[in-house]
């Protein structure tokens, strides 16, 4: 495996059965994204973006092909490999924000990095360094409550990278936000992937979140284009 490659898709396959009838949601996904570099992935709802996600992320399983993540195949890693596989080399980024309302922002950042072992002190300064980044820094005591939309979602993007992980998996990420703090949302998280040294694939149905990428993609009837700009 190249090391220069993060993420490498190999005929990925992916079948649902449905009654009397399999729908063929993934039909032999192949692509890769450099280390450090961004990938956005477009389709109409149910074309099965998050599934590819999903099992990229080692929360689904492929029916066939392999896929690789920082020359780790994933697709065959037992279950308790995959927990630590989540834990440590992934981060997520959902439509939902899911930050615990009975801790302040720094603290959501923080805990994902405390639970995984790091030091107090360590998940503390590093929390506080991509806050800052997120332009947050001023809110780190803030409850979710207290924060707008658009905070909470650059909260939950903050959390994501806590733990280093070597990629970023964004599902939808501006989903549920506004035009303006979709723009906010996007710009920032390009951003710090960027000034962090990390891989990043989306997947979204917003315009300008996906033309922020170093590659896009569009996903229609199981099978996967490249995108010319």
């Amino acid at each position: 495996m190249n090391n220069n490659i993060m993420v490498s898709a190999q005929g990925l396959v992916k079948n649902y059965i449905s009654g009397h009838e399999t729908l063929h949601i993934l039909r032999g996904i192949s692509f890769t994204i450099p280390s450090g570099l961004s990938a956005a992935i477009s389709g109409r709802s149910g074309s099965g973006k998050s599934t590819l996600l999903n099992i990229l992320g080692g929360l689904d399983r492929s029916d066939g092909g392999k896929a690789f993540v920082g020359g780790m195949e994933i697709t065959s890693l037992p279950e308790k490999d995959l927990s630590a596989y989540r834990g440590k080399k992934i981060g997520f980024i959902f439509q939902f924000h899911y930050l615990l309302k009975d801790f302040t922002a720094l603290e959501n950042v923080m805990l994902p990095a405390y639970i995984a072992g790091m030091r107090k002190k360590e998940a503390f300064a590093r929390a506080r360094a991509l806050l800052f980044d997120m332009k947050l820094l001023n809110r780190a005591k803030h409850f979710p409550s207290q924060l707008s939309g658009g905070e909470r979602q650059r909260v939950a993007a903050a959390r994501s990278m806590v733990n280093d992980p070597d990629l970023i998996l964004a599902d939808e990420p501006t989903g549920n936000l506004d035009p303006d703090n979709s723009a906010v949302v996007a710009e920032l998280l390009y951003a710090s992937a960027e000034k962090w040294g990390k891989t990043l694939l989306v997947v979204t149905h917003d315009e300008k979140l996906a033309a922020r990428a170093s590659n896009r993609y569009t996903l229609e009837n199981g099978l996967l284009t490249k995108s010319v700009t």
